[in-house]
């Protein structure tokens, strides 16, 4: 790859991380509207974001992960992922961690982000990952804010800043996804199906739960949009 492919590599991982603290900052917008419609906004986000990762395991990850592997593998893969990811939910839970979301964030922006990085080593297109990374990174960040801002951290700007310096895991776990993984397709692949996994039970186990309002049947529609996304931009980069 040419030194302005590594470029745009690095600009698509550090802009989708940079969604967190921008997901951050939407906790900043003044109670100006009514509570129900406050509520409605939350929950098409938490759907918008569901879409988005939804449509990143049924076009991205899943495709690309059973490329290099066999049946057995890449089912073990996937079971691996959405059992390590339900454990990583348990001991949350267990031990009432204050940011449970924040470790649910990173754990899915960790991973794409080195499939990221060894997706455009093996020539494969980056910018489908990367708009799909950053649609789920605005509503994860929008809930890792305000879960840790009901904990007691309230300085607005410290929080912001802590979410952008985490930004930059993208661009070093794309790196490394590059450098390092591109020469082991196997591994890549294994690693697409096992944040696959750990995606799709995070969603059902946590996000769509939360996503259902009674007597209110607009929040879903931001799932519709999201997966739409990926849609989209499969359609473009292909």
């Amino acid at each position: 790859m040419q030194e302005s492919g590594i470029i745009s590599l690095l600009v698509i991982a550090l802009l989708a991380g940079l969604a967190m603290p921008a997901g951050a900052m939407l906790g900043f917008v003044p109670a100006i509207f009514p509570r129900w419609l406050q509520e409605e906004l939350r929950h098409g986000i938490l759907a918008l974001g569901a879409g988005a990762l939804l449509s990143a395991v049924a076009l991205v990850l899943v495709p690309e992960g059973i490329r290099n592997l066999e049946i057995f593998a890449a089912c073990y893969w996937f079971l691996a992922g959405a059992v390590a990811f339900m454990l990583l939910d348990v001991w949350l839970a267990r031990n009432k961690t204050p940011a449970s979301q924040l470790a649910a964030m990173l754990s899915d922006f960790v991973p794409e982000s080195i499939a990221l990085g060894s997706a455009a080593a093996l020539g494969g297109g980056t910018l489908l990952l990367g708009i799909l990374i950053a649609v789920q990174n605005i509503p994860e960040g929008f809930n890792a804010y305000r879960e840790l801002k009901a904990r007691g951290r309230k300085n607005r700007r410290k929080l912001v800043w802590a979410f952008c310096v985490m930004a930059l895991l993208g661009p070093l776990c794309s790196l490394l996804g590059f450098y390092w993984l591109s020469h082991y397709p196997e591994v890549v692949s294994a690693i697409m199906l096992f944040a696959a996994g750990g995606i799709l039970y995070t969603v059902l186990q946590d996000i769509a739960p939360q996503v259902h309002m009674k007597n209110h049947w607009l929040p879903s529609m931001g799932g519709v949009l999201g997966f739409m996304v990926g849609i989209l931009g499969a359609m473009l980069e292909g």
